[in-house]
């Protein structure tokens, strides 16, 4: 095979998504199964957490803790270094999606105000700060999904799936957001879950038009990795951080009890050029 080659890593699982580089495995969460999933680049895996919730995101703290959204309850979770689970922040609502948290330990967490059926709104940010209360730091975005944080810790990157772009804010020293603009304006694009690498740019995974790709602030189209299914995350790691590690899965719809078609969740590798920088 190719160096440039999709190569499945882990296939037979459900909805997959939050895909996570730490140490030396992947981690990622099998939202049909409920469970939080750590994969060795040799395929073995085991389930180190899990949470009955629907979305089921990660976002690993700097001091090598994992945070878990558990969405129904309205709970930031913390697995703690012994494996144990206890409460990191009360959300105060359930409808909670994506988490990202920044190289201080600001935990960023993403939903919406209410959901029925395929009918979403307003989606918003809230901040779980290192010290003090959760807060909405930004509103009005009509499905934010992955988020990821540049790695100087200045500027985190939303991805509205159903607006079509990618949506940056500052990051002020308190946490709080500000100076929200387009980072990219992606057209029909859908995009879930990202990650930024070394040169700034943003990879995005994208369900209905069923790829990964590579955009430069503005929007440039840098590279694509095509897939035969919907791409719902990716985020870049392995030794040198230069593999791209894709959560993927036959997308049925939101109506349909199982979403996605049962063991139809892959988690596939590409080698790229540039590695990962930032969080995730």
């Amino acid at each position: 095979m190719g160096m440039n080659e999709l190569r499945t890593l882990l296939d037979g699982r459900g909805l997959v998504e939050s895909p996570r580089w730490h140490g030396d495995r992947l981690y990622f969460s099998d939202w049909s199964a409920g469970e939080v999933v750590a994969v060795g680049l040799d395929g073995a895996s085991e389930v180190i957490a899990r949470v009955k919730s629907l979305p089921l995101c990660t976002a690993w703290l700097p001091d090598g803790r994992l945070v878990i959204v558990s969405a129904t309850d309205g709970l930031l979770l913390r697995r703690e270094h012994d494996g144990s689970l206890t409460t990191h922040a009360d959300l105060g609502r359930p409808g909670w999606n994506d988490v990202v948290a920044d190289g201080r330990g600001n935990v960023y967490v993403n939903g919406f105000e209410s959901i029925s059926g395929e009918d979403f709104g307003p989606g918003s940010v809230f901040l779980a700060p290192v010290d003090g209360p959760v807060r909405q730091v930004a509103g009005d975005i009509t499905f934010p999904n992955g988020m990821a944080v540049t790695p100087d810790n200045s500027t985190l990157i939303v991805a509205d799936s159903y607006g079509g772009a990618l949506l940056a804010f500052d990051i002020g020293a308190d946490g709080g957001l500000s100076g929200r603009r387009v980072w990219a304006d992606l057209g029909e694009a859908a995009p879930d879950g990202i990650c930024v690498d070394a040169e700034n740019a943003v990879w995005y995974a994208d369900v209905p038009n069923r790829h990964c790709v590579r955009v430069a602030e503005g929007g440039t189209v840098l590279r694509t990795v095509d897939l035969d299914r919907g791409g719902f995350a990716c985020t870049l790691g392995g030794p040198d951080g230069t593999t791209l590690f894709i959560t993927a899965a036959e997308w049925r719809g939101m109506t349909d009890p199982d979403m996605v078609t049962p063991r139809s969740g892959q988690v596939l590798t590409i080698q790229v050029d540039v590695p990962g920088a930032g969080w995730p």
